[in-house]
């Protein structure tokens, strides 16, 4: 018997088929993903229902927009009588929006700012910078302060050497302790911000004068005021939340209490009571004829209480990493801080990535909050331009431009998570 002509035995393999038709393209997901079942059926249908009654409602609206109108009754004039948006009072009062009450005669300043800040973040958020870049990121904040507010170039400049103070403090007392190292670093740039900044500054812009225009506090607003506390707060945030986070959990008695009591306190109380301890009560504590800006004093608030929300989010993902990474990390023979920085603040936040770019849209959104204080944020300039015998009576077209304003900045942090997340994935799955 030939058994290699055995009819049984397949010689070629049969070619696939193509999936029937009812399971393939567009129907087949519209059915597993929109129709599956009577309740998401229901739901479909009142949704695009819903949808499509507020495209009725908002298309005419829209259609019949304004853009070239002094006022609103200028602009209920152009429609006659049919629905529209006015959305002439953006055209007239954009300037005002975008930086409050600023000389127009400056704005390059602030604008040239706001690019720069781009510059600055490049080398710290995306990898293709080259990391020398890094220098520009830590000049940018006094940059940008003697951009905004002008003065003497010299103020920002003496603000740095205690910087430099503190460095060399901290290095010619590292040898004996790096606790006592560390508060004296704190301690000698205190001193130097609180004494020697005013009379340094003034005495090298006597010898060498570079200043702008000064510009004070009260005519800094708008959305100019909202970037100016969000980013500041965001920046400080971290690295406060880190150490927070950090001695939260030591086993140090002290540290431990101190972080816990400041962690709890700032967490129950909310951000308008820190505001107003800020606007009206702080002063009380300070010597007689102390001149402390009010936009400062919002700034260290508003840190502060976003600071107690991130030493949670960070401890949270501190508690995720598994013992053994700590347990890796004295094998090494690292110290504290060495195998906190190179093993596992790393990991762990990457961990907290979501909770720590929620918690920076959060804290951008809640700079609304400073108009209840009397400073001149986006909500409140819009108050003030709707109160105008020209605008009296607009609403919509206003909140939409903010909303949409604030969107912008909130979108960009999320998609810069997700960008981030991808970057630092290393489990391939």
């Amino acid at each position: 018997m030939n058994m290699h002509n055995a009819s049984w035995v397949r010689q070629n393999m049969v070619s696939p088929s193509a999936r029937p038709a009812s399971q393939n393209g567009s129907f087949e997901w519209a059915r597993k993903n929109l129709f599956n079942g009577w309740l998401s059926a229901f739901l479909t249908v009142a949704s695009v229902v819903s949808l499509a009654w507020l495209a009725m409602v908002i298309a005419p609206w829209l259609g019949n927009s304004v853009w070239r109108a002094n006022s609103l009754a200028e602009c209920r004039q152009v429609l006659d009588g049919a629905p529209g948006a006015c959305w002439g009072v953006i055209r007239d009062r954009w300037p005002q929006l975008l930086f409050g009450f600023y000389p127009s005669h400056l704005y390059w300043r602030p604008a040239l700012a706001f690019v720069l800040l781009f510059a600055a973040l490049a080398p710290v958020l995306f990898r293709s910078v080259p990391p020398r870049a890094l220098w520009f990121s830590a000049v940018y904040p006094g940059l940008a302060y003697w951009l905004i507010w002008g003065g003497s170039l010299w103020f920002p400049v003496a603000a740095y050497c205690g910087l430099v103070v503190a460095a060399a403090m901290f290095r010619l007392m590292g040898r004996a302790s790096r606790g006592l190292a560390f508060a004296t670093a704190i301690l000698g740039v205190a001193l130097w911000w609180i004494y020697a900044v005013q009379p340094s500054s003034v005495l090298a812009n006597d010898i060498l004068p570079i200043a702008l225009d000064p510009v004070a506090s009260r005519e800094v607003g708008g959305f100019l005021l909202s970037i100016i506390i969000g980013v500041t707060g965001i920046a400080l945030s971290l690295p406060l939340g880190i150490l927070l986070a950090l001695g939260r959990r030591s086993s140090l008695p002290l540290i431990h209490l101190l972080s816990v009591t400041f962690i709890e306190f700032i967490r129950g109380v909310p951000l308008i009571t820190l505001l107003f301890t800020a606007s009206l009560l702080l002063n009380y504590f300070l010597p007689p004829g102390t001149n402390f800006d009010l936009i400062l004093r919002v700034v260290i608030m508003v840190t502060l209480f976003a600071s107690a929300y991130m030493a949670e989010v960070i401890r949270g993902g501190l508690a995720a990493l598994p013992r053994g990474q700590y347990e890796a990390a004295e094998a090494l023979g690292l110290d504290y801080w060495k195998a906190h920085r190179l093993v596992i603040l790393p990991q762990a936040l990457k961990i907290s990535i979501p909770g720590i770019v929620n918690s920076f849209i959060g804290l951008f959104k809640d700079t609304t909050l400073v108009m209840f204080i009397g400073l001149l944020d986006p909500i409140a300039l819009a108050a003030a331009i709707r109160a105008n015998t020209n605008w009296q009576g607009i609403y919509w077209e206003l909140f939409i431009f903010i909303g949409g304003v604030f969107f912008v900045f909130c979108f960009g942090m999320s998609r810069y998570s997700i960008y981030l997340e991808r970057r630092l994935k290393t489990d391939h799955r």
